[in-house]
């Protein structure tokens, strides 16, 4: 998935965009969500979110959600 993409979704259901980076190995992009959410979509298309909005970013986006700590 395409990280502007990603935004647009997650955005559109009201959930605001609080922060974005490239991450630590620069292979892709570390977005921030009000929520709560991390999701981490890299260059290659791969996606997934984490923290505690994870599992709401997660079924807008149609991923498995990982609990932080699991």
């Amino acid at each position: 998935m395409d990280v502007d993409k990603a935004i647009a979704l997650v955005s559109a259901a009201g959930i605001e965009l609080t922060d974005r980076r490239r991450n630590g190995s620069d292979d892709g992009w570390s977005l921030s969500f009000s929520n709560g959410a991390e999701l981490e979509v890299r260059d290659n298309g791969e996606v997934s979110a984490t923290g505690k909005g994870a599992e709401a970013v997660a079924s807008l986006l149609g991923l498995p959600a990982k609990s932080a700590g699991s």
